[in-house]
């Protein structure tokens, strides 16, 4: 992609509008926080006050909003301390420059490093190198600084209160991704009905696993029905993807496909109705032709083999679906002392988060791993430390007052990836020019005092949190006149004001952007590695389940199931460098985009095959497969060999695993389902090694004669 497509492409992004679900009674209860924190200050008669205990109310309620399993309380109080400590810290350093700048360098670094731990730690990272720079500003003493510290760490407690005495729609967010994964699982089954071998995305089942991680003090509040339908969920999916495949389900013409794609359409009316019973908090309502469908035929058309097993499976857990789901809703099941030692670990649906101290060493661990030089994050994290310095410099020299708005419009729009950035650049101009208009348009024709500013920038908070979801130019725009408002509390000139919003926004926007030009970390590279970590994710993932159907009794249940989660998460983090990737203005180094999408597609059918062969396992009492272990110990050494050329550029060769599969197929005669999940598979990786020799990078390459040919 050349930079002029890219640039067009993420300023498109970045001031789009979308129409997203609003929640009013949350933006009320976080903006009644900071009205609240802000009118006790002003009551007080110290408007400087009032204007940096906003921030911390403010800062506190955006982390709140953002899409976390956590408790909100524990979140507000958390990020308030932060807030509270880089203010102190700030203060103490602000009178010396030299020292300021050294702190600012340091402690952004350490916020930029915390996106390592996840996107709600680096948010709240960003926002308290914003608190940093903005309260500094405001003159004060060592004791004052202290007194603001705790005021603003106050404004996190007034919204944690906040949240704990007026809950809006208890474990909402937890019925939402459960709903999630069961209507994604019904839009699947209506997609298979046409599309045998249709691709089901794993995203909203891996949320729904986050969300039914919960603390052992959750454990005993959470509802029944969020106890059992996550776990149905994930046991409908193969059995759907079995049913409707045409090698080892219904046939793909005659009475039989017709049964198949009736039972497909049942099964989304049901599994619809069961999410919409979650969402809500409601009995399960279910259309009597649904239920008609799902009760097996006195005559009519039948299902046979494979297919009329995966048939009564898919009834059976519907059934149980729907009875669990039934269950009255405020009752409640005690935790028991096995599931309260596992510490996280999975007991059915029911899995225990460890608590905020166990987290410690888990995040250390998370930015152990990512301090390195290849790490996109640590380039972050050295780029936006090196910008916030150099704006806070350039924004003092420049004569406009004011000067730490260049380094924080830098920081608020900089992001380890570059189309993130680029388009929150251009939305944080754009948004800060609406904003400043407007605002200034209203204290020029207003001239309003303090407790009518605090109104008007109480407003604007509702606005912004109400907003926050349809787009980052949006709610730039609410914040910009939130703070034209703020200022206005302390008497600041509005005048002046928008000038230097408007100038500093748009030098720190442009000093963002060229930060990443000149110091990048670009995900096409990484795009083999990201390709050969998810080849090795779904090989274990295959390995563990034809195991398990080659030697029965020793079958382990959890390996199979780790290595599913595994390879999920190894297509998602896949898919997410691929999306990043095709938004990149480079050359493609790595995998050009048509290899990319052939690969996936490759590695997706791989992952389907064995999901549909893990349905189909058998019981642990039946023979050993001899075949199966063959197939087995054929697989697991191309499988190296293939994940180390994926790496180099290697070329890939499945013959000798495709005669084994064809050895076994001719002993069998194409009876049962592993010897025909075989054969796809083996075709599969054919195609994955297809897709990967004739990618115009490879070739070149080859050309060169730097391919290291595989052994």
């Amino acid at each position: 992609m050349t930079w002029s497509r890219a640039l067009k492409d993420a300023a498109r992004s970045g001031l789009t509008i979308e129409r997203t679900k609003l929640t009013p009674l949350i933006a009320v209860r976080g903006t009644a926080g900071v009205a609240l924190v802000i009118g006790l200050c002003l009551w007080r008669g110290n408007p400087t006050l009032a204007v940096s205990s906003a921030f911390g109310a403010f800062s506190s309620g955006i982390v709140t909003f953002q899409r976390s399993m956590r408790p909100r309380p524990v979140l507000a109080l958390a990020v308030a301390g932060a807030l509270a400590v880089s203010t102190f810290l700030g203060y103490l350093a602000a009178a010396h420059i030299a020292a300021f700048v050294l702190l600012l360098a340091g402690w952004t670094l350490m916020a930029g490093m915390a996106w390592a731990i996840g996107p709600i730690s680096g948010l709240a990272g960003t926002q308290t190198v914003a608190i940093m720079l903005v309260t500094v500003t405001l003159p004060t003493s060592v004791l004052g600084a202290l007194e603001h510290a705790a005021l603003i760490f106050f404004g996190g407690l007034v919204q944690a209160t906040l949240i704990v005495v007026f809950p809006v729609r208890p474990w909402g967010t937890q019925r939402d991704a459960l709903a999630d994964a069961l209507a994604a699982e019904a839009d699947y089954a209506r997609r298979l009905r046409h599309d045998p071998v249709a691709a089901f995305d794993p995203a909203p089942l891996m949320d729904a696993r986050l969300a039914a991680t919960v603390t052992a003090r959750q454990a005993r509040r959470r509802p029944v029905q969020l106890h059992g339908p996550r776990g149905l969920a994930e046991r409908v999916r193969p059995v759907l993807a079995s049913l409707a495949d045409p090698v080892v389900g219904a046939p793909l013409e005659g009475p039989e496909r017709d049964r198949a794609r009736d039972l497909l359409a049942a099964a989304a009316t049901v599994l619809d109705a069961v999410a919409h019973a979650v969402r809500h908090a409601r009995p399960v309502r279910l259309p009597p032709e649904a239920m008609a469908t799902l009760e097996v035929p006195a005559t009519g058309p039948m299902l046979h083999g494979p297919a009329r097993r995966s048939a009564y499976r898919l009834i059976s857990l519907l059934a149980d679906a729907v009875e669990l789901t039934d269950e009255p809703v405020r009752a409640t099941r005690p935790t028991t002392e096995a599931e309260r030692g596992q510490g996280g670990r999975e007991q059915g649906s029911h899995l225990l988060r460890p608590s905020v101290p166990r987290l410690v060493p888990v995040a250390l661990r998370s930015l152990h791993r990512e301090a390195r030089w290849s790490s996109h994050i640590f380039r972050h994290a050295l780029r936006v430390a090196a910008v916030a310095a150099a704006g806070y410099l350039l924004g003092t020299a420049l004569p406009f007052g004011h000067g730490y708005w260049a380094p924080l419009a830098s920081v608020m729009v900089m992001r380890p990836d570059f189309a993130q950035t680029y388009s929150r650049g251009v939305a944080r101009f754009c948004g800060t020019l609406v904003g400043v208009a407007v605002a200034g348009t209203v204290m020029a024709l207003v001239h309003p005092g303090a407790y009518v500013s605090a109104a008007l920038a109480v407003v604007c908070v509702w606005l912004m949190y109400l907003l926050m979801r349809t787009g980052f130019s949006v709610t730039s725009a609410c914040v910009t006149a939130y703070v034209v408002f703020l200022l206005g509390i302390a008497g600041a000139g509005w005048e002046q004001t928008v000038q230097e919003r408007v100038v500093l926004t748009l030098f720190g926007g442009l000093l963002a952007m060229l930060s990443y030009a000149l110091f990048p970390a670009w995900e096409t590279p990484r795009l083999r590695d990201r390709l050969a970590d998810w080849l090795e994710a779904n090989g274990r993932y295959a390995l563990a389940v034809w195991e398990a159907c080659a030697r029965p009794a020793a079958r382990r249940p959890r390996q199979v199931r780790e290595a599913l989660l595994d390879a999920r998460a190894a297509r998602v983090a896949w898919e997410k460098s691929e999306d990043r990737a095709e938004k990149e203005p480079v050359r493609h180094r790595g995998l050009s985009p048509g290899a990319a999408k052939a690969a996936g597609a490759a590695l997706a059918t791989m992952g389907r095959v064995t999901m549909i062969l893990e349905a189909h396992l058998p019981a642990k009492d039946a023979e050993p497969s001899a075949g199966a272990a063959a197939f087995a110990a054929a697989l697991r050494p191309d499988l190296e060999r293939a994940t180390g050329a994926v790496r180099e550029r290697g070329p890939l060769n499945w013959s000798a695993l495709r005669t084994v599969w064809e050895r076994w197929d001719a002993e069998t005669g194409s009876e049962g389902v592993a010897p025909r999940a075989a054969g796809l598979l083996v075709d599969a990786l054919d195609e994955l090694a297809e897709a990967l020799s004739g990618d115009p990078e490879a070739r070149e390459e080859g050309a060169r004669g730097t391919i290291p040919r595989s052994q």
